[in-house]
């Protein structure tokens, strides 16, 4: 069998001169991007290796780089060559609510050999993604995300100094190949989610990437993972801090902790300025293990030019007129017996297993019929998010960027970043702040996406 240690460190020279690969979607003459599902081959383990049958975009995985600057149309043909229905959901965009992509919720699933224009304008520049947003379980498991960047008017890295890093970590079975077998695992679905033995960035184990030395770069890096909490010490390569999930701070931040935890979805911006070669390592385990090599080469002399961030514009809560809402997270392994509903039925003996529904919010597993809470447009609401679970889960909010105002038993101060994703561990509170300024429904989830399936959902409604 192939294990995490024997995978990941047994095999990391080999792969490492694999080169990081340029993602880049264009336009189609019409001026629509194309963008097509389907099932595709592609070597994760070692170039000489068997391949994987995979689920992809236009035959990749990650799929093609969408790029647009702040304030264009984004008009997506996606067409659905699957052997199931699909959506895709455009991660972290403030966008109408109707080209969301979440299959149930704001739209019908695309069936297969049939197409859906999603058609919005890009509001905010940053990092961002895409990915499927039914079955997500199943189908981003299987390699259905890409990177969807926005950039500002006049961007402050040129195309050759910002660098897009979707890392993933995938589960191979003893030939090195995907273990598509493994997918839906009641084990996974009720304990930490869906952990892979093998990592890739832009799906290339370890790669090798050249810099400029004393010359400013923007790494964009993006969790792609089902379920796997990244760890990182962007201190130790004298990086700072950008952004978080596509949203700028107001000047590059040093970090006065570590590790920085990367939850699934979750996004960080970094700025580094390098004159010797050095590793992205993930340091949770007891060993750190290099993610990518740097090589950095030349005679540069360090820029005299300080990077200027232009965050983008997000209301402020009101924290005086918010209203208030109370979310009890319960269920999965170890968390003892729950009474939930789902479907308007209180689930019983062996109805736990065949409906495979083992976490609840509220006391209700996946999507109610009645919404979590109904708002008017331009409201401030604060969501308080208990968690009463014995795993972390990284909860994330469609259609909205918040504050993060409270966090039990934390001491980092959180009050500048905007994000859409945050992480709460066991038995953990956290309490966020919005304006709810986006009408239609939304969705509010876990995305460790077996806990969504397994009945971490729930929605809002904004009038």
């Amino acid at each position: 069998m192939i294990s995490r240690r024997n995978v990941l460190f047994g095999f990391a020279g080999a792969a490492a001169a694999a080169q990081l690969p340029t993602l880049a979607l264009a336009k189609v003459d019409d001026g629509y991007f194309e963008l097509i599902a389907g099932p595709s081959k592609q070597k994760l383990y070692r170039p000489d290796g068997a391949e994987s049958d995979l689920w992809t975009y236009n035959g990749s995985a990650p799929g093609p780089e969408i790029r647009v600057k702040k304030g264009e149309r984004v008009q997506v043909k996606f067409t659905n060559n699957l052997e199931e229905p699909t959506s895709v959901h455009w991660h972290g965009i403030r966008i109408e609510n109707a080209m969301d992509g979440v299959s149930g919720l704001t739209q019908e699933p695309v069936q297969p050999g049939d197409s859906f224009v999603y058609d919005f304008v890009a509001p905010d520049a940053g990092t961002y993604w895409y990915h499927a947003h039914n079955k997500s379980w199943n189908q981003v498991a299987r390699g259905l995300y890409g990177p969807l960047i926005i950039d500002d008017v006049e961007p402050a890295f040129d195309a050759a100094h910002d660098l897009t890093l979707m890392i993933d970590d995938w589960r191979l079975a003893g030939e090195g190949t995907l273990d598509a077998a493994s997918l839906g695992s009641l084990m996974d679905w009720s304990h930490g989610g869906r952990l892979g033995n093998w990592l890739t960035v832009n799906g290339k184990a370890v790669p090798k990437i050249r810099l400029n030395r004393n010359e400013n770069y923007r790494l964009r890096i993006i969790n792609a993972a089902n379920a796997r909490v990244f760890e990182i010490d962007p201190n130790s390569f004298n990086a700072k801090v950008l952004g978080y999930d596509g949203q700028l701070l107001s000047e590059p931040q040093t970090l006065n902790y570590s590790p920085l935890m990367l939850g699934p979805a979750q996004r960080v911006d970094l700025l580094i300025i390098s004159d010797n070669d050095f590793t992205l390592d993930e340091i949770s385990g007891d060993d750190p293990f290099s993610m990518i090599e740097f090589e950095v080469s030349g005679d540069g002399i360090p820029s005299p030019n300080q990077i200027k961030l232009v965050p983008n514009s997000i209301p402020v809560p009101d924290l005086q007129n918010a209203k208030k809402f109370t979310l009890n997270m319960a269920g999965g392994a170890m968390g003892g017996f729950v009474e939930m509903v789902y479907n308007g039925k209180i689930l019983e003996g062996e109805a736990f297993r065949t409906t495979k529904q083992a976490w609840a919010f509220n006391g209700v597993a996946n999507l109610a019929e009645d919404p979590f809470f109904d708002v008017a447009a331009g409201e401030t609401v604060i969501i308080e998010t208990i968690n009463n679970t014995g795993w972390v889960h990284a909860m994330h909010v469609h259609g909205h960027h918040f504050k993060i105002l409270d966090r039990s038993g934390a001491e980092i101060d959180e009050g500048e970043m905007w994000r859409d994703t945050f992480l709460i561990g066991p038995e953990q509170t956290t309490q966020i702040a919005f304006v709810a300024d986006n009408k239609g429904k939304w969705l509010y989830h876990c995305h460790m996406l077996e806990h969504a399936a397994a009945g971490m959902n729930t929605w809002f409604n904004i009038s």
